[in-house]
């Protein structure tokens, strides 16, 4: 799947340097971090999490103009700058 997040700058060059040092990707980095962050978690949990439900509103689709490939301006249409 892919995603967009945000990372603090100091974060990312860390993120950055440890998959050059390692020999592997950003999004590798990424997601052993996630994964492990999550089995800890879920070894601190006896009981499984309660179902997510999502609630959506709204109706007719994408506004007029947006672009969900265009990450930089999906950004500033959230935060209002749009």
């Amino acid at each position: 799947m892919r995603t967009t997040i945000r990372l603090d700058d100091h974060l990312m060059q860390a993120v950055k340097r440890h998959a050059l040092e390692s020999g592997t990707t950003v999004t590798a980095v990424i997601t052993e971090a996630l994964r492990e962050r999550l089995e800890r978690h879920r070894g601190r949990t006896s009981k499984p999490p309660a179902p997510l439900d999502l609630v959506t509103t709204g109706k007719g689709g994408l506004l007029p103009g947006v672009d969900l490939d265009d990450s930089a301006t999906l950004m500033d249409l959230m935060e209002g700058g749009g």
